[in-house]
């Protein structure tokens, strides 16, 4: 199972996205049931994929990170290639579909 970064302030969220060339981002709240049961099966299926840089964001230590990536629910799961975001998902999230997205754009952003 992979850990996650804690980010607890917007800059460490902006700075962490620009740091990697892979990043992904795992934003919930503390009173979360989903989000909680969520996780720790995010956090195993990402193995498969280590050139990916994992981060994780307490929406309720963090308010203004709903404004900042236009969040209205959680948990949300962005992944960002260079900076720039290329998939998200939220609250109800299917695991093989989930893995299979995140398959191809690895595929696309590690192999030359």
């Amino acid at each position: 199972m992979r850990e996650m970064e804690e980010l607890t302030s917007l800059e460490m969220v902006d700075d962490f996205i620009k740091k990697h060339h892979l990043s992904f981002l795992y934003i919930s709240r503390t009173n979360c049931s989903v989000c909680h049961a969520l996780l720790p099966q995010v956090r195993e299926l990402m193995v498969d994929f280590p050139l990916i840089q994992l981060g994780h964001i307490n929406a309720d230590d963090i308010e203004e990170i709903a404004g900042h990536f236009s969040i209205f629910t959680v948990p949300v799961l962005l992944l960002f290639a260079d900076g720039k975001e290329l998939w998200r998902e939220a609250r109800f999230v299917h695991l093989q579909p989930f893995k299979d997205k995140i398959q191809k754009l690895y595929d696309a952003y590690t192999t030359n």
